[in-house]
């Protein structure tokens, strides 16, 4: 149930199918740890859990049309991928730049996913929670989730505190391609379903598959970091890539710092960074926790005593009681 693959346990497993369950499953759980996982692509049991996993399992999918907008009611346990396939198939465009990214609707906003060019948070109406400290159902607009670069309301105020049960999100049908990121460039005036191939394409070439090897994608956050640093950055490495976040700030990509330092292919203990996509980390069959957060600190201290710059875990790490960082 964690796309990582490590035989981890828990004490408990239950599946919640409605928030009401959730309400019913969470109410008395007191001080004992517990876990709310989706489809744990974004999750890395890093050993066994001592403590209740609650897998959420609430589905659905409600359309809305209006004059100048699609309105979509999701549950919250349902595939991201196919909500994709599903709007496309209904010629409802927008979500196609964010194709194949692994896990559950719900998960969406928390993680606020993004891929070229586009982030889930500009289709996010509103999302529908039960809080757990009060056992209330409660809506956050776009604005209250406080989206930011992978980031959300919900990894900070309400960490720990919340099930999402459904997000509504909104599609203009004034819809325009969205073909300016990497790849994408090479399209020609492409349709939804166009960008939708490209990217389905280019991502199965780059990243291994969850199913055929052990990984949880991006294992580390693209940095963002000030103008100046950047800038003296670049006097030393001239072809360092950036993208702009606003006049203080740019974003650069980890992959790039990690390969530059020779991590590309090198494993430990059955831990390898991907040969194609230095920022993916797998386990090869034979890797452990403890080999997991041994690369994974090495990388993130040879980047900061090289490049000055600290790195991030994108990736959700949970041990005996719950989430560590790297």
């Amino acid at each position: 149930m964690h796309t990582f693959g490590f035989p981890a346990f828990a004490q408990q497993l239950e599946y919640i199918h409605t928030l009401a369950e959730a309400k019913q499953l969470l109410t008395n759980l007191g001080e004992r740890a517990h876990y709310i996982l989706g489809e744990g692509s974004n999750t890395v049991f890093l050993e066994d859990f001592a403590g209740s996993v609650f897998k959420i399992a609430i589905k659905g999918i409600s359309l809305h049309e209006h004059p100048d907008y699609y309105e979509l009611h999701v549950g919250a346990g349902e595939n991201w991928h196919a909500l994709i396939e599903w709007c496309l198939a209904r010629n409802i465009r927008g979500f196609e730049n964010l194709a194949l990214i692994p896990g559950t609707v719900g998960a969406a906003p928390i993680q606020n996913i993004g891929a070229y060019g586009v982030e889930i948070e500009q289709f996010i109406h509103r999302v529908e929670y039960l809080c757990l400290s009060t056992d209330e159902l409660k809506s956050l607009s776009r604005e209250e989730c406080q989206f930011a670069y992978r980031d959300s309301i919900f990894k900070h105020q309400l960490a720990g505190k919340f099930v999402i049960g459904m997000v509504t999100f909104r599609l203009t049908k004034s819809w325009q391609a969205n073909a300016r990121y990497a790849e994408l460039k090479e399209l020609s005036n492409p349709s939804a379903q166009d960008i939708f191939a490209k990217v389905v394409q280019v991502r199965q070439a780059k990243l291994p598959d969850p199913k055929k090897i052990g990984n949880a994608g991006s294992f580390f956050k693209n940095p963002i970091i000030p103008l100046a640093l950047y800038q003296q950055l670049q006097q030393r490495f001239a072809e360092l890539p950036s993208y702009p976040v606003n006049e203080q700030q740019v974003k650069v990509p980890a992959a790039w710092l990690i390969d530059r330092l020779g991590f590309k292919g090198k494993q430990l203990n059955g831990i390898h960074c991907h040969v194609t996509q230095p920022l993916v980390l797998t386990n090869d069959g034979s890797g452990t926790g403890e080999a997991l957060l041994t690369l994974a600190r090495q990388i993130k201290q040879a980047v900061k005593q090289d490049f000055a710059i600290e790195l991030e875990n994108e990736v959700q790490l949970v041990n005996n009681q719950g989430l560590v960082h790297v």
